[in-house]
Parts: structure tokens; sequence; C-alpha cells
């Protein structure tokens, strides 16, 4: 095989289903998504800011965190996985030699620059692309891994990001615990030395820290920024996106391989591609969804008891379950997706998204765009004027809209015009467009 035979794959060679999963993938992002959009700092991931106990706003809030949050994001980190394997393996049939290898960083290359426009144009700060694009060049390492290898190695992961979580607790735990010691000495028979001056003001830090007040303080300069003229709004944010791209590719980026590793096994398996029996299916949504949820109540409960102040959260909780009640519950939605596809009685459905999912990189920059541009200052400026709840109606119409242009928009060419740039830039050649 010669280079010339290097392309995208073909409408034919599609693999319907895997279309629909990253529909529903891109969809259900944003519905993580959008209180980064809409609220405020620190207000979208804390209703005791603007005392929302009690409400619509703070069940809103609850069922998010409790059932749905983040797995969509691992449901795509799952399908990017998947995509790495099928991406080599239809290029190792057509190309020889190093081009697959070629091919392939250069389409991850590019995917990191389309993350950093993202995160530094659209001004968008929890931009993916770029932590998909350095993790997806690690993850070819791990390509020819057997599926009991990569389950194997998708279990270190976990292991690893939940021991992560709870020494960083204990970090902090450390912190409060000299600095409380510290503040009951006499200071009026003992003077405190440097150190001991330094350790106090830590804890005394990060005491105030949790305060109402600062919250408040902070929400308002939010709100202020994010509503200003650009060049504001734009040192403001890109800051937000510098640290959440440095901060989420280092202390997230086992995450991520979690669940590429998990991708990558269900691929080989059959299982992401639906053809595996129903009963896996059944045993990944119950499992999934049973202990997940469980620890999803147990890692909630302190929050609500210590009213998200995060000096008392950190001095008594004992254990972190963020990682552990994501991995399951991302596991058990799979798993009931996969079921309402195996039963055959919404074929509707995942016709309805296939579209969106075809589009999918499109569709998630026009989500930045076209929702960054309702919130944000430089357009509607409607940050932090809706109730948490009415937020959701965004995203109601944002999916509407997205479905229906997907579906226009295929009927006339092969890709998304995004994915179209994506595919001329990784083979260096401009590919067929229209129908």
């Amino acid at each position: 095989m010669t280079i010339d035979q290097a392309a995208p794959v073909s409408q034919s060679e599609r693999i319907v289903l895997l279309d629909s999963l990253r529909g529903i993938a891109i969809l259900g992002i944003l519905l993580m998504n959008i209180p980064g959009f809409g609220l405020p700092e620190p207000v979208y991931r804390d209703p005791s800011v603007l005392n929302e106990w009690g409400s619509i706003n703070f069940n809103t809030w609850y069922f998010i965190e409790f059932f749905p949050e983040g797995s969509q994001r691992a449901l795509f980190s799952m399908l990017f996985g998947a995509g790495i394997i099928l991406f080599l393996s239809r290029q190792e049939k057509k190309n020889e030699g190093l081009w697959p290898a070629d091919y392939f960083f250069r389409r991850q290359l590019w995917l990191l620059v389309f993350g950093l426009f993202n995160a530094y144009v659209l001004l968008w700060m929890w931009d993916i692309l770029f932590h998909y694009a350095c993790i997806g060049m690690i993850m070819f390492t791990f390509r020819r891994l057997s599926p009991k290898g990569l389950l194997i190695a998708a279990f270190i992961c976990l292991l690893l990001q939940t021991v992560r979580e709870n020494v960083d607790i204990y970090r902090d735990k450390k912190v409060i615990t000299k600095g409380e010691l510290i503040a009951k000495i006499d200071t009026t028979v003992t003077k405190l030395t440097d150190q001991q001056k330094e350790e106090l003001g830590a804890m005394t830090g990060f005491k105030e820290k949790s305060t109402q007040k600062e919250k408040l303080k902070k929400m308002e300069k939010s709100t202020k920024s994010v509503r200003g003229d650009y060049l504001g709004f734009y040192e403001y944010q890109s800051e937000r996106s510098f640290r959440t791209e440095v901060f989420y590719l280092y202390y997230m980026a086992w995450d991520i391989l979690l669940f590429m590793f998990l991708g990558m096994a269900f691929y080989k398996t059959g299982i992401i591609q639906g053809q595996a029996s129903s009963k896996i299916y059944w045993v990944l949504f119950v499992g999934g969804l049973g202990i997940g949820l469980l620890l999803s109540y147990f890692r909630l409960k302190p929050l609500i008891d210590y009213k998200f102040n995060e000096f008392d959260y950190i001095k008594n909780v004992q254990f972190e379950f963020y990682e552990l009640s994501r991995a399951f519950r991302s596991i058990g939605i799979f798993g009931l997706i996969m079921l309402l596809y195996k039963s055959g009685w919404f074929k509707w459905f995942f016709a309805l998204l296939r579209p969106v999912g075809q589009m999918a990189f499109t569709n998630y920059l026009m989500q930045s765009l076209l929702v960054g541009l309702f919130f944000y200052g430089v357009g509607f400026g409607m940050f932090g004027k809706l109730e948490r709840y009415e937020i959701y109606y965004v995203v109601g119409g944002t999916w509407l809209l997205q479905i229906i242009w997907s579906h226009i928009w295929l009927r006339f060419f092969r890709f998304g015009p995004l994915e179209w740039c994506w595919r001329s830039l990784t083979y260096w050649k401009r590919q067929p467009f229209v129908k």
C-alpha cells in the first residue's frame, strides 16, 4: 500500500453506533458545562453562595451532581480511546511503514491547536481537546495491549486517581491541623517562629477563603469580568483557561487515561459497538449505577452537611469518593444506553443523534461559540442573569439547534466543516467536501 491511498474513513466504513454515541456524549457534555458558561465562580459549583437551599435551583444542582455529572465526558473519552484504535487499524491496512504513526501524531497535534483555539480565542475555560491531544499521543504506546491488559491499566489509573484525590485532602488536613495547634499557643508567653507564623497564615487564609464573604467577593469579580469588555474578559478568562489546561493535564491525567483505556478495551471486545450480549450491558448498568449512585450520595452528603464550607469539609471528611463515583456511574449510564440500543425500540433516538455525532468536533466548538455569545459580555451578556434551573433552557435550545443543523448539513456535505478542516490538515491534502 502507498501514501496515495491515505484518506479519511468513507461513509460506508463508518460504525453507525459510534456516531450515535458521540452525538449523545457531545450533547450531554453541555449539560455539565453549562454552569461554567452561565454562572459566576464559585456559584456554578456551590449553591450556598446565593442561598439556593430547598429551591428548584438546589434540586437542579443536586440531580446533576448525583446522577450524570462527568459521565458524558467519560463516554466521550471512551469513544476517543476506541477511535484511536479504529483510526490506526484502518491506516495500517492502507499504508506501510511509519505513515500510520505520522498521520496519527499529525492528527493529534492539530487537535492540540484546535484545543488552544477553544481556550484562548473562544475563551472556553474547560476545553478538553488540548488534553485529548496530549494524552491521546501517550495512548499510542498502548494500542496493541490485549483487552485484559487494557482493563488492568484502567483499574490502575482509577486507583492512582483515587489516591491522588485523597493525598491532596490529607495535605490540606495537615495545613489545618498545624495551623490550629499553633493558634492555641499563648503568644504572650511563647513567641512564634517564622515557620509557625507561615503555617498559621496558611491555615487562616484557607479558613477565610471558605467564608461567605470571600465567596461573594469572588462572585462579584467573576460577574464583572465576564460581562465586561473583551480585553478585561480575555485577561480573566485566559488565565482561568491556563490554570485549567495545566491543572487538568497534571492532576486529572489518570482520569482521562482510565476512560481511554476502557474505550480501547470495549472496542477490542466489541462492547462499544453493541456486539456483546445483553447480559453484559445489564451487569454494567445495574452494577455501575448501583455502586456509583451510592457513592454519589456519600460524596455529596458531607458537602451539604458542612454547607459547602471547604475548610470544614476538608477538616472533617475522611475519604474522597469523586473518581470512584464518577467511574461507576459512567459505566452504568453507558450500560443503560447500550441496553436501549439493544432493545431495538429506540432506533429513532440513535438515528436522530447520529448526524450530531458525525459532526461531534464541529458541534463541540460551536457550543463554545454559540453559548459563549449568549452569556459573555462580548455577546448578549446573560452571564449570571439566569437562575440555575433556567440555564438548562439554553441547553435544550442548543440541543435542538445542533440536531436540526447537523441533519441539514450532512444532506449536502460529507463532513462537518471542522471535521473536513481537521482531515485536510491531517492528510495535508484537500478532502472532498460536497456530496
